[in-house]
């Protein structure tokens, strides 16, 4: 699979310097975290999941949760078990199909051996699990399952932890469940791909919803978790994680407070004034302000509940021309030494000892989403990637 693999090839040639690059479930984890984009939710209820599996795989969609946890009834538990192991049967038997990255949420530890158990052989198109309500108490009986699950499978598998307790949003226990959290993750370091954030949870615990003219950056209480999780959690020494975007609520605005959040001239430059009106009509222009700010502020990726979220996502991961040739230059050889120069494209300042770590996280994104051409924009990348 790869990034905006869906579009065809000689539109990808005028949209990109250097093209995403496939990968596989098998590819080093380091590359998969980076690799997440979009990763879109599905209740594993749904009665045609595989379907809808191969159908958003063509549509650009590289990961995928199949949750058995928030998303259905307390009584479709096991019905929803049974129907993931007949839609997976179903996909096992296609062999040349083109899958996404697909992970299962589940409630209780026991459900993580039991499902591969039940799977059989087509346990082998599982990447893994996404463990809910996660601190340290709580989520070591998940990981223990997961080691356990491997073991007996023969089969890589990846947990993808939920940052969303209470205990976490209040501040008095925040600082001891970081720590707990740390402490647990670092020993399963190796099987621990992202960090997922539940912001919805976060936002329930004090009766909260942010609205489509607002991101979680602009609901404090919210804000104020995200900061403490990067500081902790997502450091760029070495001792970090991938820390994934919250999810956005909205498909469609009946009506809005605000100013829409997407400038006309990027629009304008390239005659896409009628995608432009798109956007905003189905609150895509809070989305984008919100995949923005999680990038700013040291997130990668995002949870995604609806399939027309996926493609704002990847547009706004793809690396620029400028920023792509900044990291290139303050990561060359002779500049190990350190030191200040003028960007190639004449406009800032690069800092070698500064801004490397910064270089280093943009060339690995640059490898999973590529770099668009010098003249191409999240406009271009939108226009390209939408269905014909």
């Amino acid at each position: 699979m790869r990034h905006f693999g869906h579009i065809a090839p000689e539109v990808r040639k005028r949209l990109f310097y250097r093209e995403p690059c496939p990968f596989t479930a098998d590819s080093p984890a380091r590359l998969l975290s980076a690799a997440l984009g979009a990763t879109l939710y599905s209740p594993a209820t749904r009665p045609r999941l595989a379907d809808d599996i191969l159908k958003q795989a063509g549509r650009g969609v590289v990961s995928m949760v199949l949750c058995l946890e928030d998303s259905i009834d307390d009584a479709d538990v096991g019905p929803g078990e049974e129907n993931l192991v007949r839609q997976f049967a179903a996909l096992d038997d296609l062999p040349d199909a083109d899958l996404p990255l697909l992970f299962i949420r589940v409630r209780a530890p026991g459900q993580i051996p039991d499902l591969v158990r039940r799977f059989g052989p087509a346990a082998r198109l599982l990447s893994g699990f996404v463990l809910p309500k996660f601190t340290e108490e709580r989520g070591m009986p998940f990981l223990e399952a997961l080691v356990a699950a491997e073991a007996e499978s023969g089969r890589r598998l990846f947990a993808m932890p939920v940052l969303e307790s209470p205990e976490l949003l209040y501040r008095e226990s925040r600082v001891e469940t970081l720590e707990g959290i740390s402490r647990a993750i670092d020993k399963y370091r190796e099987r621990v791909l992202a960090l997922r954030l539940g912001v919805t949870d976060f936002c329930s615990s004090y009766g909260l919803r942010r609205g489509p003219d607002m991101t979680a950056y602009d609901v404090q209480i919210v804000a104020s978790v995200i900061e403490d999780v990067v500081n902790m959690l997502g450091r760029a020494d070495g001792t970090g994680f991938t820390v994934t975007g919250p999810v956005w609520e909205y498909f469609r605005v009946q009506e809005r407070m605000f100013k829409p959040l997407l400038r006309q001239s990027p629009f304008l430059e390239v005659q896409a004034a009628e995608l432009r009106e798109k956007l905003i009509e189905h609150a895509m222009d809070g989305l984008l302000r919100e995949i923005s700010l999680d990038q700013a502020n040291g997130l990668l990726g995002k949870t995604c509940i609806h399939p027309s979220h996926v493609l704002p996502v990847h547009a706004l991961s793809v690396v620029s021309h400028e920023e792509f040739s900044d990291a290139q230059d303050i990561l060359r050889p002779e500049r190990g030494g350190g030191g200040v120069m003028r960007s190639a494209y004449t406009n800032k300042m690069n800092e070698v000892k500064p801004h490397r770590a910064w270089a280093e996280r943009t060339l690995l994104r640059a490898e999973v989403f590529g770099v668009a051409n010098q003249d191409i924009g999240f406009v271009e990348l939108l226009a390209a990637g939408l269905p014909g």
